[in-house]
């Protein structure tokens, strides 16, 4: 399951995530990770949480951001949540890529999954509110 928060800059969006990761991290009986585009949520995560900085390994482009998921997946099939923020700095802003991205994302079962995206909703395509869940 994919779950999307949208909005602005500056609407709330990692606050809410940061919050939602902490939750999960108190009721999950596996691991919970969050994925981020630099080191700014150090102190606003739980360490329950296994918080991991896109930048220090590399990933641009949702190619990468892809592998590096399936990567984390495949790894310890105790992961019962993975959270992302600043998608769409990770990837690109080309929405249809973003699209195919969330696709192959939803092939990974078992998980679910929290993405936070930069855009306003009626700039985003429709497809892909049929791959992935507002959760505003």
């Amino acid at each position: 399951m994919i779950k999307i928060i949208i909005g602005r800059k500056g609407s709330g969006k990692t606050k809410l995530l940061v919050d939602m990761v902490n939750e999960a991290a108190k009721v999950s009986l596996g691991n919970v990770v969050c994925i981020e585009k630099g080191d700014t949520l150090t102190y606003s995560v739980t360490h329950k949480a296994r918080l991991i900085d896109a930048d220090a390994y590399g990933i641009s482009g949702y190619g990468e951001y892809y592998g590096m998921v399936a990567g984390i997946k495949s790894g310890n099939h105790d992961v019962t949540h993975i959270f992302g923020d600043a998608t769409l700095r990770i990837g690109t802003r080309d929405y249809d890529e973003l699209c195919t991205f969330f696709e192959r994302i939803a092939k990974i079962d078992d998980v679910e999954f929290i993405f936070t995206v930069s855009a306003d909703k009626d700039e985003l395509p429709k497809k892909l509110f049929d791959i992935a869940e507002v959760c505003n």
